[in-house]
């Protein structure tokens, strides 16, 4: 009877022991985890303690006061007013083997302070800070238990400053830390390539905009690149740092996201100023970018201030999330400002660029708010980033089309101030040909009145002096008194021709042929040479200079006096027409010339040529039943 008593206790002490060091309570109020059946993860939200505290001193001080409750006290990332304060998890843990397991407490991806205590009696000990190798898995603390052993653990944590702070305790087992961190990025694996592909994207236009910039000098093109600059690294880096709990993803976690985010939104209002001339043509638009740059250059500074200097992350977080509410209120009124002013192209391009953007990112600040609820949605929708990237690429696709459109408009008013300006040169040089022109007329005139004047009536004396000394000597004039009489007439006569080709107010081609028809009649007077003129009854009203008059009036004299020297002619006729081209043909009845010894005519024919060449026209001469002379001039 003693005997099958002491083995039916042995049998329940048994039992009772094998209770113990299962994953099951000791007793009701505690559930314990077998350490060495974790073999990848295993979560035990549910099989945890929390208790959030302000207090400070030694854990064994303060720890007989705490009062644990079961599970954690919040869904979602860790409340702001607890982000930097203690945070204490208690939790069981036994070995069911025969030999010593270990495996790696992690209890979130950013708390950068972790420590681990065993209860030993009454005293929580602390454990070895035994970390991975990789310094990308720093959030990692080993736990060792000896076989057949059960024991509570007690961590203390202190959260990274950032809204991601997720509670979530589990364990890893020893040499799979590796494996369940790069299980846990693949299944970001889809959401991580769209991102990289966004900042191969990015790198394009930065490359694109430095070249323009370098080029062409536009400062739009630099605020640009250091716009696509911040917000490329700042997605880059959030992508490669995402749940990794290593001191730099840390620092970008919890400072540098903000900084670039800020940084780069700087640069894209800056690059808004110029590409739209805020200044000169959107006063308003250039006051409230103004002021969007001072309030995100006072988030940085004050932000900087209380991440460093502070323990208070709730006010850092609202300095933060402020700033980006207030930057969306910006964007409102731009929206708002570009409806009023639709008829402005430009404008439209980036006001459908900046709805995007403001609607995404909106949803993207949703997902950051209540992180809880996206998760619950499928596929990439759960994501954050993405909202933002989307909101991002639409951006960019509208102001690509609105570079494109400026340039546009840029070819076309460069075109039309550089015709602007030739129009204006040619003007000048106009009025400046005009000025030359009216001078030359005023000399011409001037010096055609001094030759009338002076020496007109000089040669017109000596004509008359010798007239009577001729009258006078009668039968015995003196030969060279004759000769005298008849060079101050030749004289006074080449004189009066100069004259009237000087004359500006004969600069017309009406004037030119009644001059001719004057001329060639007293030119054969006094010879037994018949002149005939034939000419249209009516001269049109057209222009023509004096230096054109001039010389096809002498070219026409010299003719005459080749005729009369040379052709041996009873007849001379001039036909005179006129058309898109004033053409004068002279012609004799004479002798004709012998076109192969023109040098016997000296150099006559040839300033003909000269004369005729010089103000653009022709000169032919030919045999026909006599001498055929020929002036052509466009008119």
């Amino acid at each position: 009877m003693r005997f099958s008593r002491y083995f039916i206790s042995t049998v329940c002490f048994f039992c009772l022991t094998l209770l113990t060091c299962s994953v099951m309570a000791q007793d009701s109020s505690h559930v314990y985890l077998d350490i060495s059946k974790v073999i990848l993860e295993q979560r035990f939200n549910k099989a945890v303690s929390s208790f959030y505290t302000t207090q400070q001193g030694e854990i064994n001080e303060i720890f007989p006061g705490i009062e644990f409750k079961n599970g954690i006290q919040h869904a979602g990332p860790v409340p702001n007013k607890w982000v930097t304060k203690r945070i204490f998890l208690r939790f069981y843990i036994c070995n069911n083997s025969d030999s010593i397991s270990a495996a790696y407490f992690c209890p979130g991806y950013y708390f950068k302070k972790i420590n681990l205590y065993r209860l030993d009696g009454n005293q929580l000990v602390p454990l070895p800070d035994i970390r991975p190798a990789s310094s990308e898995q720093d959030g990692f603390r080993l736990i060792e238990i000896a076989p057949q052993d059960s024991v509570m653990i007690v961590s203390e944590l202190s959260g990274v400053k950032t809204y991601n702070n997720l509670l979530r305790p589990r364990l890893v087992g020893k040499e799979h830390v590796s494996a369940f961190v790069a299980q846990l990025h693949g299944k970001y694996s889809q959401q991580n390539l769209i991102t990289y592909v966004f900042c191969g994207l990015l790198l394009m236009m930065i490359l694109f905009s430095l070249t323009n910039f370098f080029q062409g000098g536009n400062k739009e093109f630099l605020f640009y690149s250091g716009y696509a600059l911040f917000m490329g690294g700042l997605l880059f880096l959030q992508t490669v740092f995402h749940l990794y709990a290593s001191p730099f993803g840390f620092f970008f976690e919890g400072y540098l996201d903000f900084l670039l985010q800020a940084t780069g939104i700087i640069f894209y209002m800056l690059f808004m100023k110029k590409f739209l001339n805020t200044d000169n043509t959107h006063p308003f638009l250039s006051k409230l970018y103004n002021t969007g740059i001072s309030i995100l250059l006072g988030a940085i500074v004050l932000f900087t201030l209380l991440h460093y200097f502070t323990t208070n992350y709730v006010l850092e977080y609202l300095v933060e999330i402020l700033s980006k509410v207030l930057l969306l209120t910006l964007v409102l009124i731009y929206l708002v400002y570009s409806i009023r002013h639709w008829n402005e192209k430009l404008l439209r391009y980036l006001f459908w660029g900046n709805l995007f953007l403001f609607i995404f990112a909106t949803l993207s600040q949703l997902g950051i708010l209540y992180d809880t609820q996206f998760r619950k949605m499928p596929g990439l929708l759960n994501s954050s980033i993405i909202y933002y990237e989307m909101g991002l690429f639409l951006e960019l696709v509208f102001f690509l089309a609105g570079l494109n459109y400026k340039n546009r408009r840029n070819i076309i008013n460069e075109t039309k101030e550089k015709e602007t300006l030739k129009a204006q040169n040619l003007l000048q040089e106009y009025e400046k040909e005009i000025a030359v022109y009216k001078a030359q007329q005023e000399e011409r005139q001037r010096i055609s009145a001094d030759m009338h004047d002076e020496l007109g009536a000089g040669m017109t004396a000596i004509r008359l002096m010798s007239e009577i000394a001729r009258n006078k000597m009668k039968e015995n004039t003196p030969i060279e008194i004759e000769k005298i009489s008849r060079s101050a007439d030749d004289v006074l006569n080449k004189m009066n021709a100069i004259i009237w080709s000087m004359n500006s107010g004969n600069d017309t081609l009406d004037n030119l042929v009644s001059y001719i028809r004057s001329y060639s009649q007293e030119y054969f007077d006094a010879t037994n040479v018949e002149c005939r003129l034939k000419a249209p009854d009516q001269i049109p009203d057209t222009e023509l200079a004096g230096d054109k008059r001039r010389n096809i009036f002498l070219c026409l004299k010299e003719t005459l006096n080749n005729t009369l020297k040379h052709a041996d002619a009873s007849l001379v006729e001039i036909d005179i027409s006129i058309g898109d081209e004033l053409c004068i043909r002279i012609s004799d009845n004479g002798k004709g010339i012998d076109l192969d010894k023109l040098r016997q005519f000296g150099n006559g024919l040839k300033n003909i040529a000269r004369r005729m060449e010089s103000i653009g026209g022709m000169y032919h001469i030919e045999n026909n039943n006599g001498t055929v002379t020929t002036l052509t001039l466009p008119l």
